[in-house]
């Protein structure tokens, strides 16, 4: 298979985070056959690796390969001066590195591993990401969140779960953070080339939760795994995000099944949504 080099990406760069398995790899191939040119990052270079040949097979497109662990702020910003080096484009950023962990994990830089990883590090690389964004004109940040928000709130005295932890509320916590994050970064934004949105995949069969599942994920995930959607089909809400000539204005919403739909009351609240980007930009100094 080849791009459509007449496609709605030619000519386009995307950079998928966390692109070398599940949704992330779908999301880059699905845009490689639209006629981007992607790269993906990766925890493992020869995993990576491995993903990125896999894609320009099925794909023909061009991938570019990162390697990073996003649990740790040294690393997001290597890797952001990396891409800064080695794209003189990126048209848009894809938010898709996440992770469950059900017992308490600590990074590198003594955070909680479910904040750093699926709020702080997006939150950080795209503000390393913004300017180059902003030279293409038009171009886009693309959030993976989760239904798992509408029971998230954001514990103020207890972001890093030190006084008492669960990995589902860590979890569900992490992907409000998200979500408080795109429409704040939407606000900052308005005016501007740069559109923001967030969205959730579905219920995807992917490694998800793998390293460190809850007793429930071990029982249910592989009765479940027959019902749950492809990682094409998660990926479908991502590409659409990315890609779609009709939403090159539309910013600052939250997407399922490909359409915009309300996410919950908490996340409409611009005062946690500003002190979440205090807190935020104070963790990673940025």
């Amino acid at each position: 298979m080849t791009p459509d080099h007449e496609g709605p990406m030619a000519g386009r760069t995307v950079l998928v985070t966390g692109g070398t398995g599940g949704i992330g790899k779908a999301t880059a191939a699905g845009l490689g056959i639209l006629g981007a040119r992607v790269a993906i990052t990766g925890r493992d270079r020869g995993r990576a690796e491995a993903a990125a040949d896999e894609i320009r097979t099925a794909t023909g497109a061009q991938v570019d390969v990162f390697v990073a662990d996003l649990s740790s702020q040294a690393e997001v910003r290597r890797l952001a001066v990396e891409v800064l080096a080695d794209l003189a484009r990126v048209d848009v950023l894809v938010n898709n590195v996440g992770g469950y962990w059900n017992t308490r994990h600590v990074t590198a830089d003594g955070l909680e591993r479910t904040f750093a990883v699926n709020h702080l590090a997006p939150f950080l690389l795209t503000q390393l990401l913004l300017e180059r964004l902003g030279e293409s004109g038009t171009a886009r940040v693309v959030t993976v969140s989760s239904n798992a928000h509408t029971a998230g709130r954001i514990d103020f005295e207890d972001l890093q779960g030190e006084r008492s932890y669960s990995g589902e509320r860590a979890y569900s916590q992490s992907k409000l953070a998200n979500i408080l994050f795109t429409y704040e970064l939407a606000r900052r934004l308005q005016g501007t080339s740069i559109t923001t949105n967030a969205l959730h995949p579905g219920v995807v069969r992917t490694a998800f939760g793998a390293e460190d599942p809850s007793g429930v994920q071990r029982v249910l995930v592989p009765v479940l795994r027959p019902f749950l959607k492809s990682p094409a089909r998660g990926a479908a809400t991502s590409i659409h995000l990315a890609s779609a000539p009709g939403l090159a204005q539309v910013s600052g919403k939250y997407f399922v099944n490909g359409k915009p739909k309300a996410s919950s009351a908490r996340s409409y609240d611009e005062a946690a949504a500003r002190r979440l980007w205090e807190i935020s930009e104070e963790l990673v100094a940025a």
